[in-house]
């Protein structure tokens, strides 16, 4: 007998995940099941098909979902989830036409947020990191990457990797934790960037004996690190066993995808400057392209990321909310499939295989979320949609519905008028 039987369910997205991530023209194939059903036994997919193939299965609940879709839980593959305080202040200036850069040569930015992250206790950030991962899973996100990078130092990151590693233990959220010491340059350290890449590569065989960092990051970007100095770091992390992420072209076009995609990088994140070669390199290589249209949008800016060039030419893409408090302060990812429709004009096919398979082969979970399969966990979203198209359409709302996380209720929300 199953536990929860759903049926009748108008669209049911049966994602596959088992042969790597969805690239080029077959990020627009979505496999969908009409008036489909779904089975979970153990925590698990025990059963896919229509209506009438479960015709005759007993489960202990049966939902109808007609009106309604089914998908993966969503992944959200690129967060900066572990801060203290908060950047609204930072608003103003950003309306007065002050540029990121600027903000964080004033001592602003993410040094703001350092400042703030080291005041603050590890149950303090433990606490407001389980308020996030709440309103994260009630949008429908049930696997997420975390990053540390607001220490740049060794007990601060460290205390930022523990809290990660203490939420994925207590929160039914799965969390990948991401080492990004190298976040900035700080301010003991002004005018000597290689001596404090040396110090953050000395915290990584303490990260990797005690499992608290899967990856490693690095934000090579104009006025915080080279191109080479970016290569050095990562190269170094890939010796002592990590796989790596770059912060690569956000601003200015240095070349951080170029480098990504030839070191074999897991990820090159943001790429809103990103080259002709570097899209060619993209669509060759096994590095997929991160998107974060949430940041371009929230910065004021009006060029976003390639998207269409990067599939075009034979790309992986994922999306992602990159929420943090300075650039990009939503844990909403529909609201980013919203923005990848109206500003990188991604097909409502390819949104959902980014922010579902793709988005989990970013941080290494590929075999585990972002699919409906039989036999894998039943991370799922029920949705009050009555087709795929409808959630890059219709913004700015949540359209959740039920959340299952390993086959139990993890969220639900009931209609006001019920």
């Amino acid at each position: 007998m199953l536990d929860t039987l759903l049926t009748s369910i108008d669209q049911l997205l049966a994602i596959h995940g088992s042969h790597g991530p969805k690239r080029g023209k077959d990020m627009s194939t979505l496999p969908v099941i009409k008036n489909g059903a779904l089975g979970i036994k153990d925590g698990k997919i025990a059963f896919i098909g229509t209506t009438e193939e479960a015709k005759g299965l007993e489960a202990k609940e049966i939902i109808d979902c007609k009106g309604k879709i089914v998908s993966p839980g969503l992944v959200d593959p690129h967060t900066h989830l572990v801060f203290g305080g908060s950047r609204e202040h930072e608003m103003t200036l950003k309306q007065q036409g002050v540029s990121y850069l600027e903000i964080l040569a004033r001592g602003g930015g993410i040094l703001s947020t350092v400042k703030a992250t080291k005041d603050t206790s590890e149950e303090e950030l433990f606490q407001k990191g389980l308020f996030h991962l709440d309103r994260s899973l009630s949008l429908g996100v049930t696997t997420m990457e975390a990053k540390s990078g607001y220490g740049l130092d060794r007990e601060t990151e460290i205390k930022q990797l523990r809290v990660a590693k203490r939420l994925n233990e207590a929160h039914d959220m799965d969390l990948v934790s991401t080492f990004l010491g190298a976040h900035a340059v700080p301010a003991e350290y002004k005018g000597k960037p290689e001596g404090f890449l040396e110090s953050m590569l000395d915290v990584l065989p303490y990260i990797k004996e005690q499992g608290l960092a899967d990856f490693v990051d690095i934000f090579c970007e104009t006025g915080v690190f080279t191109v080479e100095q970016s290569r050095r770091f990562l190269e170094r992390a890939k010796d002592l066993g990590f796989n790596v992420k770059i912060h690569a072209d956000e601003i200015d076009p240095l070349g951080g995808t170029e480098m990504a995609c030839g070191i074999g990088a897991i990820t090159a994140d943001h790429l809103v400057g990103v080259s002709e070669e570097g899209i060619r390199l993209l669509g060759t290589s096994e590095t997929i392209a991160v998107l974060l249209p949430g940041t371009t949008f929230y910065l004021g800016k009006d060029s976003y990321a390639p998207a269409r060039s990067i599939i075009e030419a034979g790309g992986a893409v994922a999306l992602s909310t990159d929420f943090n408090p300075g650039s990009s302060p939503t844990e909403n990812l529909q609201f980013i499939m919203n923005l990848a429709a109206l500003r990188l004009k991604m097909k409502p096919e390819e949104i959902w295989n980014a922010v579902t398979v793709n988005a989990a082969y970013a941080i290494g979970r590929g075999s585990e979320a972002g699919a409906i399969e039989t036999g894998r966990w039943a991370d799922l979203v029920l949705w009050d949609a009555p087709n795929y198209h409808y959630l890059p359409y219709h913004y700015g709302v949540n359209h959740v519905n039920t959340v299952w996380k390993k086959g139990k209720k993890a969220g639900e929300r009931k209609p006001a008028y019920a």
